[in-house]
C-alpha cells in the first residue's frame, strides 16, 4: 500500500505528459535512504499506458564506481550495442552520447531511469549533464533517484544538476510519512501504530520491516536489527544464501549465483524471496532495499566476507562481459592482492579512457596500494598514469608527488627518455601550482636531458613546455624559437598532440606580432585537438583562444568561446581548465556590467577548497576589482593572495592584474600611490610590446595626469584614443562594447556634462566609493550642486539596523547563502543565522528575497 504519494504521482504524470508532447524533463526523486523513493518509480511505472516503454538503469555501491554502468544497463533495455558503439566512436564521449540521445529519442516517448544516481561514477555525471542540457525539445523524461544526505557523492550530483539548465530540471522530495500513514498501515496489520511510528520516524523502509517483525515483543531498535531478526527466520541452507547475495551491490546474477552455490541455490533463493529478503527478477536477484543487503553484509564476520567475494569474483570472472570495475570490487573485498594488481590498472584505463577520470585515480590508488611486488618499471607507470588522472581533477599536489615517484623509478632504471618526459610533467605541475621558479628549473632539465637521448616526442613535448613557459613570461622571441622546434620535430614525428599544443603557444604570442596569424595558429591548434579527441589541449586552446579576444577586447567572441570552452571541460570532466575558464569569464562578466553574475561565477572556483592557486587566479582578480569598486572591507585578504603570486615568479600575465587593482585603490586614495606607479612601471618594462600596456598606461594617466603616455601604436582602440585625449571616442567605443565602468571613467576626462553622466554610470552600476571619489574631484575642479549621494548610515539607522547588520544585508542582496556570508565576514554560520533574523525582522520582510527588494528600493543598497 502506498501511501501519501499522490501528489508526487500525480506531477510525474504530468511531467510525463509534456514529455510525450515534446516537452522532456529530468525529474530527480529526492528523499532519504529508505523513504520510498524506488516504491515512488515502481508506482509511477505501474500506471504507465501499454504503449510506453521504460528504460531501467542504476549505480552500484562499488568501492569505485563503474564507468557508465547505468548506460550499459539502458542500452541493454534498448537493445542497442554500447560497446560497438564505443569503438565506433573511438571513445568520444560527445559523439558517444549523442548517439545515446539518438537511440533514447527513436523509441519513441521514453522514461529512462536511473536509480541511486549518489553512487554514480563520474562519465555516468557526464552523461546525465549532457542529455539534462538538451532534454528540453525531446520526447524523453529522465527519472533520477538521489539521496539527501551529506555525503561527496550527493554533493557531486547536487553540482552535475546544478549545471543544467534550471528549466529542464524538476526536483521531487519524498518525505518521510506522516504519524496518520503509519497509524493507518498499522492498523491493517494489527499492530501497534505509535509505537512504530515512534521507533521508525515514518521512514517508508523502516515502517515496512517493523510490520513484518514478529507481533510479540519489543520492537526492533533499528533497521538493521529488523532485517537480521526476518533473516534469522531461514533455514540454515537459505540463510548462508542471503549472506552469499549479499556480496553484491545492487543485484546478483541468477548464473553467478548458480556457479557460487551449485544446484540447491534455486530453492533456498526461493525461501528467501518467499520470506520478503529478497526480489526475483528472473534472471537475478536483489534486496528490496540496499540497507537490507548493508545490514546483512555487514553482519558477516571478516573470514566470511572474504570467502564470499572470493566466491564471487570466480564466478564472475567465468563471464568475459563482466566489467573490470565489478571485477576489481570483489577482489579487493576478498583482498586477492594477485588479482587486484592484475585487474585495477586495467579498470583505470578504462575509466580514464571513457573520461572518468576520478574514477581513474582511484583505481590507481587501489593499484599502488598493493604495487610493491611488481617490477620497478610497471610501478613507475602506475604513478605516471595516477599523476596524470590527478591533475585532470585538479588535485595537483598529489599529481606532482605522484610524478615524483616515478621519476625517481626512472632514474634507477637509467631509463632517461621516460625520466625527462617525467621532468617536463613535474614542471607543469608546479606552474599549475604557482610556483613559477620551480616550473622553470624542471623544464629547463626536462630539455638538458632529452636532448643528450635520440629526437622523440618526449623531447618535442619538452621544447612545447618550454615555449610554453617563455609564451606564459611574455617572451615572445624564446616562444616562438622553442615552439618553431617543437613544431617541426612534431611534424616530423606524425605527433598531432604535441602540434596543437605547440601552436597554442606560438599563437598565444604571435597574437602581439601579427594578431590575425596567431589567431589562425590558434584555431588551427583547437580544431586539432577536437579532432583528435586531445581533451587537455582542446581545453588550454579553448582558453588561450577567448584571453586572445579578450586581450583585443573583442568581448562578443571571448563569450563565445568561453562558453563553449567551459561546456567542453565540464562534459570531459576538466575541471582545472572549466574553473580558470570560469574565472576569465567572470572577468568578462564585471567588464560587462553585469557584477552580481560576474561575484557568483568567481566565488564558484573560490570557495571550492580544492581549487588550486593558479587556477584561483583569474577568479581572484574579479573578486578585488569587484570588492575595490563596491567598497567591500573583504578586497584585502584577495589582494594579498593575488600579492604572493608575484613572490615566486614575476609573470605579466599576473603582474598586470595586479597593478591595475594597487592603481584602483590609489586612485580612490585607499593604496599607496607611489607603489601602484612603480609595479607599472615594472610592468611596462617587461611588455613585450605597447599593446600589452594599454590599461596599465590609462590607470597612470589617472594617477598622474602630467605622465608622458609615451607610444600609443598597437594599443587596443578605447585605450589608444584615451590616451590620446580624445575621450568621447573612447567613450563611445567603450559603450559600444557595453562596458560600463570603463566608458565612466573614459567620461572623467570630459567636460562638465561628461563628468556628471559619469558619476551617474558609478552610482548605478553599486560603485560607491569610485563614486564618492569623482564626487571630490568635481567639487575641487568647482563644480557646484553636486549631492552628497545617498546616506546609507541614515536610513540604516531609521530601519534600526547596526553596522553589522548593514554588512549582512549587503551580502544577502548579492545572493549570497548564510555559509557564504559566514566565510566572506569570518563569522560563525549560527552568528550569521542570528544576523539574518534581525535583519528580516527590523525589515518586516518575510524572505530573503523581500529584505533585498526593499533594501534596494529604500536605498539602504
Amino acid at each position: 500500500m502506498l501511501l501519501e504519494r499522490q501528489p508526487q504521482l500525480q506531477q510525474m504524470d504530468a511531467l510525463l505528459a509534456d514529455a510525450i508532447g515534446g516537452r522532456g524533463r529530468v525529474v530527480v526523486v529526492l528523499g532519504e535512504a529508505g523513504a520510498g523513493k524506488t516504491a515512488l518509480v515502481e508506482a509511477f511505472a505501474s500506471r504507465l499506458d501499454d504503449g510506453l516503454t521504460m528504460l531501467r538503469s542504476a549505480c552500484e555501491d562499488l568501492s569505485i564506481p563503474d564507468p557508465l554502468g547505468p548506460l550499459y544497463d539502458l542500452a541493454r533495455d534498448a537493445r542497442w550495442e554500447l560497446p560497438r558503439a564505443m569503438d565506433d566512436r573511438q571513445v568520444q564521449r560527445l559523439p558517444l552520447f549523442s548517439e545515446a540521445l539518438d537511440v533514447f529519442e527513436a523509441k519513441g516517448p521514453c522514461p529512462l531511469v536511473i536509480e541511486d544516481l549518489h553512487w554514480a561514477d563520474d562519465a555516468t555525471l557526464d552523461f546525465v549533464r549532457f542529455l539534462g542540457r538538451r532534454i528540453a525539445n525531446t520526447r524523453i523524461l529522465l527519472l533520477i533517484t538521489a539521496r539527501t544526505d551529506r555525503s561527496e557523492g550527493q554533493m557531486r550530483v547536487r553540482r552535475a544538476l546544478g549545471e543544467i539548465p534550471a528549466g529542464n530540471v524538476v526536483r521531487i522530495d519524498v518525505p518521510l510519512l506522516s504519524e496518520s500513514a503509519v497509524l493507518s498501515l498499522a492498523a491493517t496489520a494489527e499492530r501497534d501504530g505509535e509505537a512504530i511510528y515512534r521507533a521508525s520516524a515514518g521512514n517508508a523502509f523502516f515502517v515496512t520491516e517493523l510490520l513484518a517483525a514478529a507481533g510479540d515483543g519489543a520492537l526492533p531498535a533499528s533497521v538493521r536489527d529488523a532485517v537480521l531478526a526476518r533473516a534469522e527466520k531461514l533455514s540454515p541452507g537459505a540463510r548462508s544464501m542471503l549472506d552469499a547475495v549479499s556480496v553484491f551491490p545492487r543485484r546478483a546474477d541468477a548464473w553467478a549465483l548458480s556457479g557460487l552455490c551449485g544446484i540447491a541455490a534455486a530453492g533456498q533463493l526461493a525461501e528467501c524471496v518467499a520470506n520478503g529478503l529478497l526480489e526475483d527478477f528472473g534472471d537475478g536477484y536483489a534486496f528490496r532495499h540496499e540497507i537490507a543487503r548493508t545490514a546483512i553484509e555487514m553482519a558477516l564476520t571478516p573470514s566470511k566476507r572474504r570467502e564470499y567475494n572470493e566466491r564471487a569474483l570466480s564466478a564472475l570472472r567465468e563471464n568475459p562481459q563482466v566489467a573490470t570495475a565489478r571485477l576489481v570490487h570483489h577482489a579487493v573485498e576478498a583482498q586477492n592482492l594477485d588479482v587486484v594488481r592484475e585487474l585495477a590498472p586495467t579498470a583505470a584505463r578504462e575509466a580514464s579512457r571513457v573520461g572518468a577520470h576520478r574514477d581513474a585515480v582511484g583505481y590507481y590508488e587501489v593499484a599502488l596500494r598493493y604495487a610493491d611486488m611488481l617490477p620497478v618499471e610497471k610501478r613507475a607507470e602506475l604513478y605516471e598514469g595516477h599523476a596524470f588522472e590527478c591533475h585532470l581533477i585538479g588535485r595537483v599536489e598529489a599529481a606532482m608527488e605522484a610524478q615524483e615517484q616515478a621519476r625517481l623509478l626512472r632514474q634507477a632504471l637509467g631509463d632517461r627518455v621516460k625520466e625527462g618526459d617525467g621532468l617536463r610533467c613535474l614542471s607543469r605541475f608546479a606552474y599549475l601550482l604557482g610556483d613559477r621558479e620551480t616550473a622553470d628549473r624542471f623544464g629547463a632539465q626536462a630539455v638538458e636531458l632529452l636532448e643528450t637521448a635520440p629526437d622523440g616526442p618526449e623531447l618535442a613535448m619538452a621544447y612545447s613546455n618550454l615555449s610554453q613557459l617563455a609564451m606564459l613570461a611574455e617572451r615572445l622571441e624564446d616562444t616562438l624559437m622553442l615552439g618553431g622546434k617543437a613544431v617541426e620535430l612534431a611534424e616530423r614525428l606524425n605527433r598531432p598532440d604535441i602540434l596543437c599544443h605547440a601552436l597554442n603557444n606560438v599563437g598565444a604570442a604571435g597574437q602581439w606580432l601579427d594578431f590575425a596569424k596567431g589567431r589562425r595558429d590558434l584555431a588551427r591548434s583547437l580544431g586539432i585537438a577536437l579532432s583528435g579527441n586531445f581533451q587537455e589541449h582542446a581545453a588550454r586552446a579553448f582558453t588561450n583562444c577567448a584571453c586572445v579576444e579578450m586581450n583585443r577586447l573583442n568581448f562578443k567572441e571571448a563569450s563565445s568561446l568561453l562558453e563553449r570552452g567551459i561546456g567542453y571541460c565540464v562534459e570531459n570532466d576538466l575541471a582545472t581548465w572549466r574553473d580558470y575558464m570560469r574565472g576569465v569569464q567572470a572577468q568578462l562578466l564585471l567588464r560587462l556590467g553585469l557584477w552580481d553574475d560576474a561575484a557568483a561565477v568567481a566565488h564558484e572556483v573560490v570557495d571550492d577548497e580544492a581549487t588550486t592557486p593558479l587556477v584561483r587566479y583569474p577568479s581572484l582578480v574579479a573578486l578585488a576589482r569587484l570588492r575595490i569598486r563596491r567598497g567591500d572591507p573583504s578586497a584585502e585578504p584577495i589582494v594579498e593572495e593575488m600579492r604572493r603570486f608575484l613572490d615566486k615568479g614575476m609573470e605579466l600575465q599576473r603582474l598586470v592584474p595586479f597593478a591595475e587593482v594597487m592603481a584602483e585603490l590609489a586612485w580612490l586614495g585607499e593604496g599607496d600611490r607611489d607603489e601602484a606607479l612603480h609595479l607599472i612601471a615594472l610592468a611596462e618594462g617587461l611588455a613585450p610590446t605597447r599593446a600589452v600596456f594599454g590599461g596599465l598606461a590609462a590607470w597612470r594617466q589617472l594617477l598622474s595626469p602630467e605622465s608622458d603616455p609615451g607610444e600609443t601604436d598597437g594599443m587596443a582602440e578605447p585605450h589608444r584614443l584615451q590616451l590620446i585625449g580624445d575621450w568621447r571616442a573612447a567613450a563611445a567605443f567603450w559603450a559600444r562594447m557595453g562596458a560600463p565602468f570603463e566608458r565612466a571613467l573614459a567620461l572623467l576626462q570630459g567636460d562638465e556634462a561628461a563628468q556628471r553622466e559619469a558619476l551617474d554610470i558609478f552610482e548605478a552600476l553599486g560603485a560607491r566609493p569610485v563614486a564618492q571619489h569623482v564626487r571630490g574631484l568635481l567639487r575641487q575642479s568647482g563644480v557646484s550642486g553636486i549631492a552628497r549621494g545617498p546616506r546609507q548610515a541614515t536610513r540604516a539607522n531609521q530601519a534600526g539596523l547596526t553596522q553589522r547588520q548593514m554588512e549582512v544585508l549587503q551580502l544577502i542582496e548579492r545572493g549570497f547563502s548564510n555559509k557564504k556570508i559566514a566565510a566572506h565576514m569570518a563569522i560563525s554560520p549560527k552568528t550569521v543565522d542570528h544576523h539574518v533574523s534581525a535583519v528580516l525582522g527590523k525589515l518586516e520582510a518575510v524572505s530573503r528575497g523581500e529584505a533585498a527588494a526593499a533594501a534596494r528600493a529604500s536605498g539602504l543598497v
